[in-house]
């Protein structure tokens, strides 16, 4: 039986990831950002080994959850799922960044970067994604005027670059990112045309290596039908490697 961490999972799709998980016998440990939330997640999923509680919209909260993390571990998987939308407001996190882009983009990057390696990682990112700017410029939204559609499809294509930029530095780990469509969630609202059945099976292989949508390859985005090709710029090096250069000194920690 494997074991899976799965970041964001009180409610939606790390919710139904981690219900199907441990319905299954898996051992699944969830996380939610405070004592309150973890409660529910844990009520919700009574068969989960644990839930570990973070704040990842700091870089403090988010070295603190790779600590945790690591004492709770080893794992064989770890998805980062955890995630804000488009309803994230034109506020600053402590750190002064835009809450998507601690969230969505450098939380996975810390965590990525401190927590032991598993034998598969896998970022959920969007289809969105393909609207993302791979300029790179003011990542943090510091200087542009906010845009949280802007925002969220920049820190999804983030998300896609992270993936294949562990995937090249990190053979014996497999590292893919995937698209988990439309569903009906807080993220997605009600009007969503999917539920998260499908997407929810379609992490659940990929964490248990039994039924991967990706195969046995890495540095792989899919979607719900198998591989697909990402935006270009997910799949440039230099991009890749710029964007590993700006969350290592926003966060003062390297990808090794």
């Amino acid at each position: 039986m494997a074991r899976v961490f799965i970041t964001g999972s009180s409610d939606g799709i790390g919710q139904a990831v981690a219900k199907l998980l441990a319905e299954q016998g898996h051992k699944v440990t969830l996380h939610a950002r405070n004592a309150d939330r973890a409660l529910y997640a844990k009520k919700a999923v009574p068969g989960a080994e644990g839930v570990l509680i973070g704040d990842i919209s700091t870089i403090a909260g988010a070295k603190d959850l790779a600590e945790q993390a690591n004492k709770a571990g080893p794992w064989d998987s770890v998805v980062h799922n955890a995630g804000l939308g488009l309803s994230s407001g034109d506020h600053k996190t402590a750190d002064g960044f835009a809450p998507t882009f601690a969230v969505n983009s450098l939380a996975p990057y810390i965590l990525t970067c401190l927590m032991e390696r598993p034998k598969r990682l896998l970022y959920v990112s969007s289809g969105l994604h393909s609207g993302g700017d791979d300029s790179l410029e003011d990542v943090t939204w510091t200087q542009r005027s906010w845009n949280s559609l802007q925002a969220y499809k920049d820190s999804k294509l983030q998300n896609v670059m992270l993936a294949n930029a562990v995937a090249k530095r990190w053979t014996d780990v497999q590292s893919c990112s995937m698209c988990p469509g439309w569903v009906q969630t807080k993220l997605g609202g009600d009007g969503a045309p999917g539920t998260t059945a499908a997407p929810a099976k379609a992490i659940a292989g990929f964490a248990t290596g039994e039924e991967s949508l990706a195969g046995g390859d890495t540095g792989v985005y899919f979607s719900l039908e198998g591989p697909i090709p990402p935006h270009r710029g997910a799949v440039d090096a230099v991009k890749q490697d710029e964007y590993l250069k700006i969350c290592e000194q926003l966060s003062g920690v390297k990808l090794q």
